[in-house]
């Protein structure tokens, strides 16, 4: 052991990038404490572990990750001008680690367990996650904590063909693959990612890759151990049980055959109760309750591995039956009902502006995000009463699953130019509440219109296993995501895999029994895909009735003012008149939306009048603004003013120059635009718009 007022470090360094670990310098009296640095970033993670018993029968393990303003330079832009309430973002941050960490305690441990870790400076473009990561795991593994280790996450991005850690935000951003990946002494413990329809293949070797740095990882935490580490804290033994009557155990078993969760759920609660109240009254329940909990589970695994029969009767491969329904709501853009055995969906699809893109305030600055999902799993999904406070951890995280796994196949803004909001109601779960999300949002795009590059599905993948036997399940239900060893969610297309989940219970996970389990899951995923086209194939050929009617178009940078006018009277005045929504970006791209074409289009030639858009071939109509010898200069809006020859003045029995009595200033003609000079000058045409229908009139 060391003295407290030693500071000690140890330096990683992998894939080019070098990461130290300092301890016995900053938060003295945190059961452990780790600052890590890497270039300009600073993060301080902190472990506490409370020496209270507080006689729980959980684990309280509580994580909690944030961003400081200053670790940029900044203030926060709110009124108080503290940090506000925990964002989505970090939220996700403090699932990984929590997931990470969480299956390594024992299980008999109860005492409470704080893990922190605060940004203290930042890089914008830095991969935080992975020092968040690889800090928390060291501080947790240097304290009293007894969870097993070392344990090491990190990042995997697959980009221009090649692999990377600690990657940055712009080469995220066009990556092929990004994995979160955690691995524990025995192997693989939690994966979180997404893909751009990648083969199982290359999700094997990107687990293999992040194997290989984690190890190194974790020897550097090792190494901080021996060097620094406190003795583990003492774990209590676990209990001895009774034997529960052979009555009760008859019961039970004859209970866990009923194929409905809630029948089942009291059948088995029956069972139990029976067994209770045939106790002498002043006897101590505990025992006996949690012996019968510790025999249900027994007996689920048991005829699992034993014969290969699930809880509602199924085979370890098969999936519960699947219905689907488009359409069901009048009002809503795009509307679907997936439903997989006792679990269902109610999700919409909204299409909605430019300015309807969310806000996303983060250390880099702010950005836009057009594709928008978001999970609600209500208390009477699962038949319970309590009160609704908004999204909580698990929601946000699931959403963001789901949103990861359809995210590939959504069109570019620039292609599809709406935001997308997706919105997922559980309104019925037994497992898999979230794949149900990725199946009700693809099947409620597709029947909002939205061009999907293609159908998408999700399932959960299981596993029971006792260390001899060994059982992978398809599309589990809730109760045997319960007392199972896996929980490992994949979501992907007929062409690969978009987005992995894996949490695993025991501790590692051997790399051979997950690759089965992820073939198995794409053999799922292509049944579910089926089940879905019997539904809805593609996507419906026109925008749904109350959708808005969305035009791209573009102007040049310096007719940006023009077309705004001063204070925006100007694009408000053509807002007023057509009744269509107009935005422009400072690049000069502008958005049109409104409720049906016309009006779509009328916006549009006031757009165009407004900021000088024309285009070759197109009719127009101008106002003379000289008569010269050699033509006349005809001005078709604010901006753009282009020249018609003297032999494109009239039509073609007649001929001269243009006369200033003939071609008065400020006289209205049409004009078709030809193209540019060999000056770069706009060339018109009166001859060639003599005649010309109205309609093809563009302004």
């Amino acid at each position: 052991m060391v003295s407290p007022d030693t500071t000690t470090t140890e330096t990683l360094k992998l894939a080019g990038t070098e990461v130290t670990f300092e301890t016995g310098r900053i938060a003295r009296q945190a059961s452990g404490s780790v600052l890590v640095r890497s270039g300009d970033n600073v993060l301080l993670a902190t472990v506490v572990v409370s020496t209270e018993d507080r006689g729980l029968d959980f684990f309280p393990l509580t994580v909690e990750y944030r961003e400081r303003a200053a670790a940029v330079g900044s203030i926060p832009g709110n009124v108080t001008r503290r940090e506000g309430r925990i964002t989505d973002h970090e939220v996700l941050i403090c699932r990984l680690i929590d997931r990470t960490i969480r299956s390594l305690f024992p299980k008999t441990y109860t005492s409470e367990v704080q893990v922190q870790v605060s940004v203290l400076s930042a890089d914008p473009q830095a991969d935080l996650t992975s020092l968040a990561l690889l800090g928390a795991c060291a501080a947790v593994h240097i304290s009293e904590a007894p969870a097993a280790g070392p344990v090491a996450g990190l990042r995997i991005v697959r980009s221009n063909d090649s692999w990377s850690a600690f990657a940055t935000h712009a080469t995220r951003e066009s990556c092929e693959l990004d994995f979160v990946v955690s691995a524990g002494p025995d192997g693989l413990v939690m994966v979180e990612g997404e893909a751009g329809e990648a083969t199982p293949q290359l999700c094997r070797e990107a687990l293999e890759q992040a194997l290989d740095w984690l190890t190194r990882a974790q020897k550097v935490c090792d190494e901080l151990r021996d060097a620094a580490g406190k003795p583990k804290a003492e774990v209590p033994p676990a209990p001895e049980l009774p034997e529960i009557p052979e009555s009760a155990e008859q019961a039970l078993t004859t209970a866990l055959r009923v194929a409905r969760k809630a029948e089942r759920h009291d059948a088995v609660d029956a069972a139990r109760d029976a067994m209770l109240a045939a106790v002498e009254d002043d006897a101590d329940h505990e025992p006996l309750r949690a012996a019968f909990g510790k025999r249900k589970a027994a007996l689920v695994r048991d005829e699992i591995l034993r014969d290969g029969r699930r809880i509602d009767g199924r085979g370890p491969k098969d999936i519960r039956p699947i219905w689907s329904e488009v359409g069901w709501l009048p009002r809503a853009h795009g509307s679907s009902i997936f439903t997989r055995g006792e679990t269902q969906a109610l999700v919409t699809c909204t299409l909605g502006t430019a300015e309807d893109g969310l806000r996303v305030f983060e250390l880099g600055g702010e950005r836009r995000e057009h594709f928008i999902l978001h999970y609600n799993f209500p208390p009477y999904s699962v038949g319970e009463c309590r009160p609704l406070r908004g999204p909580g951890r698990r929601e946000i995280g699931h959403g963001n699953l789901a949103r990861r796994g359809l995210a590939a196949v959504v069109p570019a803004f620039d292609a599809f130019p709406y935001t997308l909001r997706v919105e997922s109601e559980i309104s019925e779960s037994n497992g898999s509440s979230s794949m149900a999300t990725v199946c009700g949002g693809c099947l409620a795009m597709l029947h909002a219109g939205v061009p999907l590059a293609r159908p998408v599905a999700g399932i959960a993948m299981g596993l029971v296993t006792d260390g001899e036997r060994t059982a992978i399940l398809s599309d589990i239900l809730g109760d045997e995501d319960h007392l199972g060893d896996m929980d490992f969610k994949v979501v992907g297309t007929a062409e690969g895999i978009t987005a992995l989940q894996l949490d695993n219970k025991i501790g590692g996970l051997d790399f051979d029994i997950l690759g089965q389990a992820l073939d198995q899951a794409v053999d799922g995923i292509e049944h579910i895909l089926a089940e879905m086209a019997k539904t809805l194939e593609g996507p419906a050929e026109v925008l749904p009735k109350y959708a808005p009617r969305a035009i791209r178009t573009a102007i040049t940078p310096d007719s940006i003012s023009v077309l705004v006018g001063p204070r925006g009277s100007n694009i408000k005045g053509i807002q007023a008149s057509t009744g269509a929504r107009v935005s422009v970006d400072d690049e000069g791209v502008v958005h049109i939306y409104a409720a049906d074409e016309a009006t779509a289009t009328k916006a549009l030639k006031a757009v165009g009048k407004s900021a000088g858009i024309v285009e070759s071939g197109k009719y127009y109509t101008g106002r003379v603004t000289g008569a010269k010898d050699f033509g006349v200069f005809v001005r078709i809006n604010d901006v753009v003013e282009g020249l018609v020859p003297n032999n494109e003045l009239r039509d073609n029995q007649r001929g001269g120059k243009a006369e200033p009595d003939e071609f008065p200033q400020d006289k209205e003609v049409r004009v078709r635009v030809l193209g540019v000079d060999d000056k770069g000058k706009l060339k018109l045409s009166i001859r060639a718009a003599l005649g010309v229908d109205e309609a093809l009139v563009e302004f």
